[in-house]
């Protein structure tokens, strides 16, 4: 009987770390989650509007022909 008392330990034993496995990555997800947040910076429709950027969808250029630069 002493091995079914031992097989029984590693399993609790396994089990155990692998919920503590998952509760270490979920807080590694949620502290990156909060990371991206904050360091993102959100431009505001002002900004969008000097940097000739818009919201929205935007118009397919025509086929065959190339935006050229014109400086």
């Amino acid at each position: 009987m002493a091995k079914k008392t031992r097989m029984t330990f590693q399993k609790r034993e396994k089990e155990r770390a692998r919920q503590q496995k998952q509760h270490d990555k979920a807080q590694r997800r949620l502290a990156a989650k909060e990371q991206r947040a904050s360091n993102t910076p959100r431009m505001e429709d002002d900004e969008l509007e000097i940097t000739g950027m818009s919201l929205g969808p935007h118009a397919l250029p025509a086929r065959g022909h190339e935006a050229h630069p014109t400086d």
